[in-house]
C-alpha cells in the first residue's frame, strides 16, 4: 500500500514535470509552427495569468519561475539577435511578471529585468515604464530592498527625468541599510542632470556594488562608462579637426592627415577598437557602424 505521503506527493511532481513541459514545448511549437495571424518574429504566450500558474504550480513555484526566467533570457536574447535589429519584444514583460509572482524574492529577476525593459530599441523594448512597473512590484514583496529604489532612478535618468531620478535616490536613501552615498548622489543628479561627470559616477557605483552573481550588471555598467569615454573622444577630435580646418581651410580627408600633421599619434580607435569614423564632407566624427558601443546617449559635456 503506497503511504498517504506518497499519494499527495505524486500529483504534485507530475503536475510540476507537465507544466514544465508544457513551457519547452511551447517554445519548440513557437519557433517550428507560427500561427498564420501574426507577423513574423511574433510570439505567442498561452498561459499569461500568474494566479493561474501559480495555482498550478502548488509548492514548485520556484522551480516553475526559474523555468520562466530562463525563457525571458532566451526569448531577449533571441529578439536582440534577430535579422535586421527590428525584433519585437512583446513577451518579455509578461515572462518577468510571471516569473516574479511566481517567486517575488527573484531578485535578479527584477533588477536585470529592468534592464532589458529599459534598453533602447533595437536593443530592447525602451519600456521605462515597465521597468519601473516591475521594480515597484519587487519593492511591494521586498520593502527592505534599497536596490529596487537604486534601480528605479537609473531608470529615470536613462529617460531624462532627474528630478524623479533624484526621488528614487532620495526613497533607497530613506531604507534602512542604504550606502552614506544614496543620498549625496540625490543631490548630484538634481542639481546637474544629464551631465557626463554624473553619469561616470552613477555607473561606477553600479560596478563597485555590483554583488556575487551580477557579472552582467558589472559588465552593462562597463559598457556605459566606455561609451562616455567615446563621447568625450570624439569631442576631443572633433576640436582637433577644427584647428586643422582654421589652419587649412577644409577638413582632413583622413585620420592620417592628422597623424601627419602632428595633431594626433595614431588612427583613432574607440574603447572596444573600432577605427572612429570621420566625415571628410563635413568633418563629423562617428562611432564604426559595427561598433558595440551603438547607440551613444545624449547627454551634455563633462563639467
Amino acid at each position: 500500500m503506497t503511504p498517504p505521503g506518497r499519494l499527495r506527493l505524486v500529483p504534485g511532481a507530475t503536475l510540476l514535470v507537465l507544466l514544465t513541459g508544457v513551457v519547452g514545448m511551447q517554445m519548440v511549437r513557437e519557433r517550428v509552427h507560427p500561427r498564420a495571424d501574426v507577423v513574423v518574429g511574433e510570439e505567442i504566450l498561452y498561459v499569461r495569468s500568474p494566479a493561474v500558474v501559480a495555482r498550478t504550480a502548488l509548492s514548485f513555484q520556484s522551480l516553475v519561475a526559474d523555468a520562466y526566467w530562463i525563457r525571458a533570457l532566451q526569448h531577449y536574447g533571441r529578439t536582440r539577435l534577430s535579422a535586421g535589429g527590428n525584433g519585437r519584444y512583446e513577451l518579455l514583460y509578461p515572462l518577468l511578471d510571471l516569473t516574479t509572482s511566481l517567486d517575488p524574492r527573484f531578485t535578479a529577476a527584477y533588477r536585470f529585468g529592468a534592464i532589458f525593459l529599459t534598453e533602447p530599441p533595437p536593443g530592447g523594448p525602451g519600456r521605462g515604464d515597465l521597468a519601473l512597473a516591475l521594480l515597484e512590484k519587487g519593492l511591494r514583496a521586498e520593502p527592505g530592498r534599497w536596490e529596487y529604489a537604486q534601480d528605479a532612478g537609473f531608470v529615470r535618468y536613462r529617460s531624462g527625468d532627474y528630478k524623479a531620478a533624484a526621488s528614487w535616490f532620495r526613497r533607497a536613501a530613506a531604507i534602512e541599510g542604504a550606502p552614506n552615498w544614496m543620498l549625496p548622489l540625490a543631490a548630484v543628479t538634481e542639481a546637474r542632470g544629464g551631465q557626463r561627470a554624473t553619469a561616470r559616477q552613477l555607473w561606477r557605483i553600479v560596478v563597485d556594488g555590483a554583488g556575487p552573481g551580477e557579472e552582467w550588471l558589472r559588465k552593462q555598467a562597463d559598457l556605459r562608462l566606455q561609451q562616455l569615454d567615446a563621447m568625450d573622444d570624439i569631442d576631443a577630435l572633433t576640436g582637433v579637426i577644427e584647428r586643422h580646418r582654421q589652419r587649412t581651410g577644409r577638413p582632413p580627408a583622413a585620420w592620417t592627415d592628422l597623424v601627419r600633421s602632428g595633431h594626433i599619434r595614431h588612427v583613432p580607435q574607440d574603447p572596444r577598437g573600432f577605427v572612429y569614423q570621420l566625415h571628410p564632407s563635413t568633418g563629423a566624427v562617428t562611432l564604426d557602424p559595427r561598433s558595440t558601443l551603438n547607440p551613444l546617449p545624449h547627454m551634455t559635456g563633462a563639467e
